[in-house]
C-alpha cells in the first residue's frame, strides 16, 4: 500500500508512520516542514502536495489545530480558526484526494473524544469534531469508485505514567494504540465510521 500521511511529525502521526512501515507499506509523510511540505489551511498547498506525490492507495490526516477556550471568552475568530484548520483543512484534503486515489482507496481523518465528552475550554473543539464526524458519515454515501472514508477519534494520548490535569478521570491511550485504528481504517472494508479509541 502507498500511504500519504499528512501530519506525520506529530505524536499520533509518527506512530501511524511506524505502524504502516512495519506492515511493509510505503509511507509518504507530509507536514508543515520536511521533504513534502503542506499547510492544510492552504488549498493550493494541498494541491501541490498531491501533484508531487502522484497516485496513492490511502490518505491519513493527523493534522489540524483548534483553540482551547471557554465559551464566555471565545470569539468568532476562535471558531473561524478551528473551522479553517481541523475541519476545513481535512475536508480540503478529501476533495483533493478524490481524483488521485486508486480505486478502492481510503481516507482517514482525525476527530477526538471532545465531540462527545467535555473538558474545560473544549467548546470550539467539540463543534469542530462533531461537524467532522457528521461530514464523514455523509461523505461516505457519495464516494465514487469504491473509495472509503472514516475518522479516528482518540481520547487523550499519553505515555505510560503520564497524566493530564485537563483529562482527569479519562482513560488514556498510547500513540501506537491509536495508530492501529488508522491501520484498521485503511485495510478494512468499513466506511462512514468513527473508530473511537477510548
Amino acid at each position: 500500500m502507498r500511504l500519504l500521511l499528512i501530519g506525520g511529525t506529530g505524536t499520533i502521526g509518527a506512530a501511524v508512520a511506524d505502524a504502516f512501515t512495519e506492515l511493509g507499506d510505503e509511507v509518504v509523510s507530509a507536514s508543515r516542514s520536511g521533504d513534502h511540505s503542506v499547510d492544510i489551511v492552504d488549498r493550493e498547498s494541498i494541491d501541490r502536495l498531491f501533484g508531487a506525490v502522484g497516485e496513492i492507495d490511502a490518505v491519513v490526516v493527523a493534522a489540524g489545530k483548534v483553540p482551547s477556550v471557554a465559551l464566555a471568552d471565545a470569539t468568532g475568530e476562535d471558531f473561524d480558526a478551528g473551522f479553517a484548520s481541523k475541519l476545513g483543512g481535512q475536508i480540503s484534503v478529501v476533495l483533493a484526494a478524490l481524483p488521485r486515489l486508486a480505486d478502492g482507496g481510503s481516507i482517514t481523518l482525525t476527530s477526538g473524544i471532545l465531540a462527545q465528552h467535555a473538558v474545560p475550554g473544549s467548546v470550539v473543539t467539540a463543534a469542530v469534531n462533531g461537524a467532522l464526524e457528521g461530514f464523514v458519515a455523509r461523505a461516505a454515501l457519495d464516494l465514487p469508485r469504491g473509495l472509503r472514508i472514516n475518522a479516528v477519534s482518540p481520547t487523550i494520548v499519553l505515555e505510560p505514567g503520564e497524566t493530564s490535569e485537563a483529562f482527569r478521570g479519562f482513560r488514556s491511550v498510547t500513540a501506537p494504540e491509536v495508530a492501529q485504528a488508522y491501520v484498521r481504517s485503511a485495510y478494512g472494508i468499513e466506511t462512514g465510521q468513527v473508530f473511537r479509541v477510548w
